[in-house]
Order: C-alpha cells, then structure tokens, then sequence
C-alpha cells in the first residue's frame, strides 16, 4: 500500500515543484519502507537526503497521509549503506513511474539533459567545426586525449548543445556510465548546502566518484574562494583517476577575472576551443535544418524565397535568438493563416529586428584584432610596450572608441586597467597613421568590416 502511495504523491510532486526540481531530487529516491510513521528513502549520497528533507520533507509528509498512509517525518539512507544491509535480500517493489525523464538521469542530479541536443542536430560551419570535431572525439570514448575539454563563447553559440551530444552519446554506448552534468552555479550551491549540513564527505563522494563531469558556465565561480578550492581538488581528483573533464565558459580560462591562477592553468590542460560567432553561412544552415523541423508541425506554412536568406542576415548574435525567430514565424503564420513573406517577417519579428541590430563588443574588436595578427588575447591586456604588441593594441582601443558606445575610461578598463588618456593618445595615434601609412590603414578597414558584418 505505502508504494502505491509514494507512486502517486511522486505524480503530484512533478506537477507541485517542477520538472528540473523533480528530476533532480525526487526521481532519484526509493521508498524503502513506511514504519511507525517514518517513511525511509534511499538516495544517491546521504546529502541529497538531507537536502529533500529540509526542503520538501514536510510536504512530503503530509501528501503522503493524505494518500492514506500516515507519516510524520522522513528518514534517508545513501544507496551504499542500503546495499550493505543485511535486509537488502529481499526484492524491492517497484515504484511506478509517470515522467519521461533523460536516461540515466540518476546520474545527471544536477541538470537534465535536453533530448534535442544532439549531435544530429548540431549544424556545423567553420566557426564551430573545431569545437564540433573535439567534442565528437570525446564522446568516442576510449583513451582520454582531451582532459579537460574547455569550451568557450558568447551565448547561444553551441557550448551547452555540444556539452549535452556528448552526454547522450557516451550514455547510448554504454549506459552504465556515471555522468555528472550541472551549472557552475548549481556546484557552487551544493557545496554552500553541504558545508551547511556539514556534509561535505557526501558532496566529495558525489562529485569524486562520477566518469564524466560537465560543469557549464564555469566564469561564475570567480571570485568564489571556498567554491575555487573545492573545485580544484575535485578537478584533480578526476584527472588523478583518469576521469573525463568537459568545461564550459563565456571566454578563455586566462580571461576569467577572479579565477585563481591555479585552476586556469589546469583547466588549460587539455584542448581549449572557442566558438565563433556565427557567419550568414552557418546560420542559413542552421535556419534551414530548424525549418524542417517546423514543417513537419506545421506543414500548412508556405515561405516565399528569400525568407530564411533575410533573416541570417538580419539576425546575427545568436543562435537561440535565431531559432527562437523562426519558432515565432511559423506560429504566426500558422495561426493566422497567410503565407510568409518578407512584410510578414517584418511586421512578426520586428522586436527582434530591432534588438539584433549589429552590436560590437569590446571582447569582440580584442578577440578580431589578436587574430590578424597573430597575438594572443593576454598580449594585447598586458603592459608589453614593443611595438608589435603596442600598434595592434592601439588599433583595437581605436576600434573600440570608432564602434562601441563605451566611454574612454571603460575602454581603459578593459584593456589591462590603463587610464582613458591612453586611449585618447591611441586613438589620435591611429587617425594620423592611417593617413600615412596604407598597411595601417587596410589592417583598420578590413578589421572594421569583419566586425560588422
């Protein structure tokens, strides 16, 4: 009876906290017993158990005595406890399930993952096509070559998509594997609740015991002390075992201010690989690949030629913002019943429009002007003053006055904390090459059309 009744309240569970909430705390708990009004759960380690009961404990309770079976607290055991039971020899009843959660997501505690994220779905172009051929090869398995896989990039340009492929792929050949996957936030939380609880050897088991770990978005640990420690010894850990180590940020482990030295030169390890932005190619591709997807759920919509051309153009920053569009489009179209022409695009996705209009950052000139020529992105912020450092520096400060709305001391800021008056002595220093020298004055050009395209 008391299964039955787990059963049900775990139905009302899903719909009272949410499909994340559940997937991650609730999915991965079993009902041992109900005795004398304690119903006893196993879990992954002892701090998850003590993370449901002070969360959902009460609710628990109380929903399962409205189901007809009384229970007035909860008790958690970690699944290695339970196994070393000497009542363990009986079977356990099945717990019947109503979620479609991720496989193997026992393993996944920290995020789910997300079924379209796959490999097949993955558009490639040169701007990825790196990133791309990397990630495959760690999720071939087999001997670990790339430890840690770092992936940087702006939003929206694949990281976490090829994060979760490699998840799914690793699981499909072999499911037993142990895959951890989660935000650098969600690390940082669970390590905050452990020292809380004073639990940490469970958060240690947990995190030292996986074959894969995922951790995305890894910037928003700086500046986080305790967390960067943790962090670290688990790193180590995982490379001292052998383990595989995927990491995902907004830039380069030596461009992550407030990260501790130490864990930058570790996470530089293996292979670092960046994610352009996008070109009008790759997002005509990805826009045509999506479209399909669109026509089989709305098979009625009718595009007119130019469509998808104009919205690559248009719609240049992000990859989510650009499926997103489409999404809207054919919705729109769908539900008012008029094929889809270029007035339509406009008048459906003007807000959109308005909000991709072309904005350079100053990561962006820095990151384009490193690139032609040949430097690294720690050269141009470094006080390094010999001329081939110093020119393309100034270049960059020139470009970054010419095309962003930054103020001369935030360009100084951003550049290595210099003072806005070595912005200003840049950027008159440019104006007067240009005028005298050609390679300058192409080198600037050429640099300003790549950077507004």
């Amino acid at each position: 009876m008391e299964f039955d009744c787990w059963g049900r309240v775990r139905d009302q569970l899903q719909s009272v906290i949410g499909k994340d909430a559940f997937q991650n705390w609730i999915e991965p708990l079993n009902l041992l017993r109900v005795t004398d009004g304690v119903a006893c759960f196993s879990a992954p380690t002892s701090f998850v158990g003590t993370w449901v009961d002070r969360n959902y404990g009460d609710k628990i309770a109380s929903m399962m005595t409205a189901e007809g079976v009384v229970v007035n607290r909860l008790g958690f055991k970690a699944e290695f406890m339970v196994e070393n039971e000497e009542k363990k020899s009986t079977v356990k009843p099945t717990v019947p399930t109503t979620t479609s959660a991720p496989t193997g997501s026992k393993d996944l505690l920290g995020a789910p993952l997300d079924k379209r994220f796959t490999f097949d779905r993955f558009v490639v172009g040169k701007p990825n096509e790196l990133a791309h051929a990397a990630a495959r090869r760690v999720a071939k398995g087999g001997p670990v070559t790339f430890n840690p896989l770092f992936l940087y990039g702006g939003v929206g340009l694949g990281k976490t998509h090829l994060m979760h492929a490699i998840a799914w792929e690793i699981k499909e050949r072999d499911p037993k594997t142990k895959i951890l996957y989660l935000s650098a936030e969600q690390f940082m939380y669970r390590f905050v609740q452990a020292l809380r609880f004073k639990d940490t050897m469970s958060f240690k088991e947990l995190f030292r015991s996986v074959d894969v770990l995922m951790v995305d978005d890894v910037q928003f640990i700086a500046g986080k002390n305790s967390t960067q420690d943790e962090f670290f010894h688990t790193f180590n850990a995982l490379i001292d075992q052998n383990k595989q180590i995927i990491i995902s940020a907004d830039r380069a482990p030596g461009e992550i201010d407030g990260l501790e030295d130490r864990i930058k030169s570790r996470l530089q390890w293996g292979l670092v690989v960046d994610l352009h932005p996008t070109d009008y190619e790759l997002r005509l591709g990805i826009l045509q690949s999506k479209a399909e997807i669109q026509f089989a759920q709305y098979p009625e919509v009718r595009l007119t030629d130019g469509v998808l051309e104009f919205i690559a153009h248009r719609i240049s920053n992000n990859v989510r913002v650009l499926e997103g569009a489409l999404t809207r489009l054919f919705a729109f179209a769908s539900l008012v019943g008029r094929e889809v022409t270029l007035d339509v695009v406009q008048e459906c996705l003007a807000d959109i429009l308005r909000a991709s209009d072309r904005k350079v950052t100053i990561d962006e000139i820095i990151r384009k002007v490193a690139d032609h020529y040949n430097l690294r992105l720690n050269d141009i912020l470094s006080p390094r003053r010999a001329r081939s450092v110093a020119r393309p520096r100034q270049v960059a400060m020139f470009l970054a006055k010419r095309l962003t709305s930054k103020s001369l001391p935030e360009i100084g800021r951003r550049f290595g904390g210099r003072d806005h008056t070595t912005v200003i002595h840049a950027v008159k220093k440019i104006e007067e090459l240009r005028a005298v020298d050609n390679q300058i004055a192409e080198d600037v050009e050429l640099l300003r059309r790549m950077l507004e395209a």
